[in-house]
């Protein structure tokens, strides 16, 4: 067995999806700063996001954005998260547009969408591929630091720590096992969609910080709260599955029966509107039922939803002439490592944001958009709480000695050779993951 090879940083950040990268802006400049994410640097679901973000448009809006999420989240939110993510939002929104986010405009300024379980407008978007604009526009921004080291294919499989605090992670490379030394480790790594056979999620994405998580008795919130998308692209084909955005039904997208019949309100909360399809395939003996854009006109489809029109004419679908078949999908988890209003997990120097944590926001489900707009509230947050609790250049020094009594001790009880065993590992996360989730399903 080869011997782990050690590095040293100032912070690690698992993950290069909207979450991490944002956090990686707002750290000190002087810091060093090693980024690693699990596949290529595009493959984040962060990539994937369609529809938009939430911005608050003016303080009369406050109430009505508050009591949405809420309703959305089935009253299970804390409130404080919730406040937190809508007073930042206008600064949140600002911050992208001046590193170059493209949101849509008319001469008249910003134009904002609508989606299910939303009271009015107040979704900035660009076309139907807003999560891909903003994460490469931040990923542009984050590969111009001196400071800042982005690794691909770099497979974190266990963090060092002991007396309760992190002082790093193990991660697998194609080299092999590396252990990584830093003052503070921000877990960004993504949710669970790999772990189930139907997911719009990259298959990558398998939960293994909330297995590491439970393997070291971090504390995780509501693992049981998993959304599924009422509307994707129905396939009979392995793999992921396409999204039909939210904003395609806000803008008037209707659901039929195979009857051609409407039988919902598209516009409800995402778990509501689920159960109604399911319902409805069920009464039809369908594996799928029929979504029809027409009523949003051949302009507003070819100019707000090009990407998602294309997909579709790739599948065989002309969605300006014709319904599409769609079906609900595993698609976000709004359970995850439980951190504080900072991102702070229950280990000390160790943040969790994005959808790998959950801070209270989306309660048992999210409303639309809110995703990207809570990740990159809370990441920013980290990355400031981890600024002002910077150690002294000698508590760093005892940092490192620590990390690698650590490690050797992990090499000589033979726990790197599960690290090392990728299959074995990996079945062992899934299965950890899955049982915590049962458990808190019957327990609730």
């Amino acid at each position: 067995m080869k011997k782990m090879k050690m590095r040293n940083t100032d912070i690690i950040i698992v993950g290069t999806g909207v979450a991490g990268l944002f956090a990686a802006l707002h750290l000190p400049k002087d810091k060093q700063i090693l980024m690693i994410t699990k596949s290529d640097l595009k493959s984040s679901d962060s990539y994937l996001a369609q529809g938009g973000i939430c911005v608050l448009r003016d303080e009369n809006d406050y109430s009505s954005f508050m009591e949405d999420t809420l309703r959305a989240g089935h009253y299970e939110n804390r409130r404080e998260s919730v406040d937190i993510m809508i007073r930042s939002s206008r600064e949140i929104a600002e911050e992208l547009i001046s590193w170059g986010v493209d949101f849509t405009k008319d001469k008249d300024g910003l134009l904002y969408t609508r989606e299910g379980a939303h009271s009015r407008p107040r979704i900035l978007y660009h076309e139907d591929i807003t999560g891909e604009e903003i994460t490469g526009k931040l990923l542009a921004q984050a590969e111009k630091l001196p400071n800042v080291t982005i690794l691909e294919h770099c497979a974190m499989v266990d963090i060092l720590c002991g007396d309760d605090q992190c002082y790093g992670v193990v991660m697998r490379t194609e080299e092999g096992l590396e252990a990584v030394c830093a003052s503070f480790t921000l877990w960004a790594c993504g949710g669970i969609g790999g772990l189930y056979e139907h997911s719009t999620n990259f298959p990558h994405l398998t939960g293994d910080a909330l297995a590491i998580a439970l393997h070291h008795g971090i504390e995780l919130e509501n693992p049981q709260y998993v959304q599924i998308h009422p509307t994707t692209l129905y396939s009979d084909k392995p793999g992921r599955r396409f999204l039909i955005s939210e904003s395609v039904r806000g803008e008037g997208a209707r659901l039929y029966n195979k009857e051609m019949n409407r039988f919902a309100d598209e516009v409800l909360p995402r778990d509501v509107l689920t159960r109604k399809i399911h319902k409805q395939m069920k009464k039809d003996g369908m594996p799928y039922v029929w979504l029809d854009m027409r009523p949003v006109g051949e302009e507003q489809i070819r100019g707000h939803f090009p990407h998602i029109y294309q997909h579709c004419l790739e599948e065989g679908y002309d969605v300006t002439k014709e319904c599409i078949p769609v079906v609900p999908a595993q698609h976000y988890f709004m359970g995850g490592v439980k951190v504080d209003k900072n991102s702070r997990t229950g280990m000390e120097r160790l943040y969790a944001a994005g959808e790998t944590s959950c801070n209270g926001v989306h309660g048992a489900n999210r409303l639309a958009s809110n995703s990207l707009l809570e990740s990159l509230v809370f990441a920013k947050r980290a990355a400031m709480a981890m600024t002002e609790q910077w150690p002294k250049k000698e508590e760093a020094e005892q940092e490192y000695l620590k990390a690698r009594e650590i490690y050797k001790k992990m090499e000589d009880t033979g726990r790197t050779e599960l690290l090392e065993n990728q299959k074995a590992l990996q079945e062992n996360y899934a299965m950890t993951i899955r049982n915590e989730i049962e458990r808190m399903e019957q327990a609730g």
